[in-house]
């Protein structure tokens, strides 16, 4: 019998077959295993990157919500202070404001000719009150007004101001200014509304249409 017949016999035997059959089944899983580790290798490494990513997509979250915490105790606190501007710098009523005109008109001393009042159209909380004055006084006594109106505890605003007139040391100055009402408040006086005005002959009558007659 020759070499070759004798190894075919052999590989033919079930000896043989089961050893090639072991072969093919040790190959095909030691590639299957390499096929494993590869697939595990890029799974493990996409969910390293999708770690990552979560992290910093909270981390901007984080950064992007700081601003807004405590929000509720800053709108409070916001609230609160509004409150105390309104009850401490924004008068009541008319008369309240034509009290403190008259304080302020004293101490100068300055003498109020005239004062027209118009009151705007109200927007939100609070309704503006503007008022054209004529004053006369010496050039000191104006200025200590003009001062006294800017630093009052009651609100008010310097529109505008200009000389009239002076002669024998005494000025006469035009001053346009405004302060605020709540709207109730300024719809009680029965002044007129929107460009219309309400005049005051001189300081000694100072008393809006509507109130206290």
């Amino acid at each position: 019998m020759s070499r070759i017949s004798m190894v075919r016999e052999r590989l033919l035997s079930p000896v043989g077959l089961h050893a090639i059959g072991f072969g093919v089944l040790a190959v095909a899983t030691i590639l299957l295993g390499v096929r494993v580790g590869l697939d595990w290798r890029a799974t493990s490494s996409s969910n390293v990157d999708a770690v990552a990513s979560r992290k910093a997509e909270l981390r901007t979250l984080e950064i992007q919500t700081t601003p807004l915490r405590g929000l509720d105790a800053k709108v409070a606190l916001s609230r609160q202070q509004i409150d105390d501007f309104y009850q401490k710098r924004v008068p009541p009523s008319y008369s309240a404001i034509l009290e403190q005109l008259g304080v302020l008109s004293a101490k100068g001393p300055v003498r109020l000719t005239r004062v027209q009042y118009t009151q705007a159209l109200g927007a939100g909380d609070l309704t503006e009150i503007r008022m054209d004055a004529g004053l006369s006084g010496d050039y000191g006594a104006i200025m200590r007004f003009v001062n006294g109106l800017e630093r009052s505890q009651t609100f008010f605003v310097v529109r505008a101001m200009a000389l009239t007139g002076q002669q024998s040391g005494t000025v006469n100055l035009r001053l346009q200014f405004s302060t605020w009402l709540r709207p109730a408040d300024a719809a009680a006086s029965g002044l007129p509304v929107d460009g219309a005005t309400s005049s005051v002959p001189d300081a000694a009558d100072n008393t809006p249409a509507g109130e206290g007659r």
